[in-house]
């Protein structure tokens, strides 16, 4: 429908009304007779509004004559009435001509390509892995291999469940499922010990299955032996088995973050400066010569790529460039502020790390004092299975 409507801009079409006793015998007949008309609207009264192409324009007059309605021409729209308006002007028909051959041109390439993993899941270097397996912006869609890049990309990777690519317009959608990370199973035919994950202090162990080679309150260092894949028997001696238990312990989390209580910081002033940088393909136009005055600045960019329809894109992107200026400002906090910013940043960074469904038993916050700054130690002890299966070799 809406392809049909687009060549009907091209081609030329006409806002009518149509006033009558019959309108809607006059619609009827004309989705028999295949005549596209849209963006219907009534009036109150006995009259229509609708879009229809030139073509289909001579038809429908001839309909209405035989139903005895009346049909006028409110507006003209298309690229045909636009030539014929600005005929005398060469330089806007060829900027048009220009336009339309672009357009044409450009639907037999790839222009944009759109990266969607399932979920909140990101994949890293995704972006490079997709151009090195032969997927690029500019390049013919013809050329574009669907198996063979998704082929190169599930070989590089094994991070990946599920992979698909398709074509929509000049857009490249890939979907990608993200596997899930699965631990080593070890089959219950092979011997195997359980042994510690993390240095920790033992608050549980049961071994449903060998010997517990530690008690509660030991400390055990990563990778030692907690429980072991041998029994013993008073009359069959000892003999190997597959460890099963459950053990667990308290673990220790440190992190520690220097704050210093004088520094220097870039602080936006207010002056700002807008520029444009314009791209068609690899060409690149800037309209500005140099990107600021300002001494000190950040700048803030976001391009937008020129499309048709939603998966029609053009190689024509604009940037917009906000420079905005910063100055240096000499800073000090108290020491009441900067052990907070310190303990603040130390708790993020050790609730990332541990996972927020973790049992935290207790934590410790210790301040080191020093003319020059303040050290933040925070250490939170954590109560977590720490037991893993080993393979006994």
């Amino acid at each position: 429908m809406l392809i049909k409507i687009l060549l009907k801009y091209i081609f030329g079409y006409v806002r009518v009304s149509i006033e009558g006793y019959y309108i809607e015998r006059f619609i009827n007949i004309c989705t028999i007779n295949k005549l596209l008309i849209w963006n219907l609207k009534r009036d109150k009264g006995t009259k229509l509004y609708l879009n229809i192409g030139i073509e289909d324009f001579y038809k429908a007059v001839k309909i209405s004559k035989k139903l005895k309605c009346k049909i006028k021409i409110i507006r003209k729209n298309g690229i045909p009435f636009v030539i014929n308006k600005y005929k005398k002007r060469k330089v806007f028909l060829g900027t048009l001509v220009f336009i339309i051959l672009l357009i044409g041109i450009s639907t037999n390439f790839i222009w944009n390509i759109s990266i969607v993993v399932d979920g909140s899941e990101q994949l890293e270097n995704i972006e490079n892995d997709i151009l090195e397996a032969g997927i690029k912006v500019g390049m013919k869609k013809s050329e574009v291999n669907i198996q063979e890049t998704i082929n190169k990309i599930r070989f590089k990777r094994n991070d990946i469940s599920w992979m698909g690519i398709e074509i929509k317009g000049t857009n490249v959608i890939v979907k990608v499922v993200k596997s899930a990370e699965a631990p080593e199973v070890i089959d219950e035919k092979d011997y195997s010990n359980i042994i510690a994950t993390k240095s920790a202090t033992i608050t549980k162990i049961i071994a449903q299955n060998g010997t517990a080679k530690v008690k509660n309150g030991d400390k055990v260092e990563e990778g030692q032996i907690l429980i072991q894949g041998v029994m013993e028997g008073k009359y069959t001696g000892n003999r190997y088995v597959h460890s099963l238990g459950e053990v667990e312990g308290i673990v220790e989390y440190t992190k520690s973050e220097k704050i210093p209580l004088k520094f220097t910081e870039k602080v936006k002033t207010g002056n700002k400066e807008t520029k444009i940088r314009i791209k068609i393909n690899n060409f690149q136009i800037n309209f500005y010569k140099t990107l600021s005055k300002f001494k000190i600045y950040d700048t803030i960019e976001k391009e937008k790529k020129f499309k048709i329809f939603s998966n029609l894109y053009l190689p024509i992107s604009i940037t917009k460039i906000t420079v905005e200026e910063l100055e240096n400002v000499q800073m000090e906090y108290s020491i009441e502020k900067a052990t907070e910013i310190g303990t603040e940043k130390l708790e993020q960074k050790l609730e990332q790390e541990i996972g927020k469904e973790k049992n935290i038993l207790n934590k410790d916050i210790n301040i080191i004092k020093t003319e020059e700054y303040i050290e933040v130690n925070v250490t939170y002890e954590v109560v977590e299975n720490i037991g893993m299966q080993e393979k006994i070799n």
